[in-house]
């Protein structure tokens, strides 16, 4: 299983409402998508199964920023990640702010 959360560091609030998408990193085929939740999270991308191989996540944040007026120097955010065992949960945070982010692999 893969799964997202957005913590929003500049006002220390969970990032509602942000638009992800979960691609094949090798041929950038779209395989699922969604928003986050009031809780800033994405607990799933509607996928029945997945496989060991790389995989993108995007997040459209710059609407985010937006309608709380605040400028931001990144329209969206890349993550790239590997999946080896594809029976493990697989968690990626992203902590952003108006002009930084940073990530790491969840529980």
């Amino acid at each position: 299983m893969i799964s997202t959360h957005i913590l929003d560091t500049h006002l220390g609030k969970p990032a509602q409402n942000v638009d992800v998408r979960l691609y094949d990193a090798t041929t950038r085929t779209l395989l699922g998508q969604g928003r986050t939740d009031q809780d800033g999270r994405l607990k799933a991308f509607g996928l029945t199964q997945i496989s060991a191989g790389a995989y993108l996540l995007e997040y459209d944040v710059a609407p985010y920023f937006a309608q709380k007026q605040l400028k931001t120097f990144f329209s969206n955010v890349l993550i790239q990640f590997n999946i080896e065992n594809p029976e493990e949960h697989y968690h990626v945070p992203l902590l952003i702010s108006p002009f930084a982010y940073s990530t790491y692999r969840g529980s």
